[in-house]
């Protein structure tokens, strides 16, 4: 991720300020998919402290006013993998919203 922060390779950014970066998904898993990223490197949500408060609130915001942008005002799925267990693939910590169909519940 840090290579689509420096703009070494292309992303479709949605949104970006100081603190993180939208952009959507290269593999999507539903019709809106996209990424929530802080562009300070955090490796896993297990990793966080209380000084990453702030920020991952920020995240948080984020990712419902990006949701709202895109239209998805009938819900939405937030997902973060964390580990090996939680199926994460990327060690940068990211935010995975997901939406435009019914999610189905349990997610696997």
């Amino acid at each position: 991720f840090s290579r689509i922060i420096d703009r070494s390779v292309p992303a479709t950014i949605l949104y970006e300020d100081d603190e993180c970066l939208v952009f959507r998904d290269v593999a999507p898993q539903a019709p809106v998919h996209f990424l929530v990223i802080p562009k300070r490197p955090i490796p896993r949500l297990s990793r966080v402290g209380p000084q990453d408060t702030q920020l991952l609130g920020h995240l948080m915001v984020v990712a419902a006013r990006t949701a709202q942008a895109e239209g998805l005002s009938d819900g939405y799925r937030l997902v973060i993998n964390d580990g090996k267990h939680g199926a994460q693939s990327v060690y940068h910590l990211h935010l995975h919203v997901l939406g435009g169909r019914q999610m189905t519940w349990p997610p696997g």
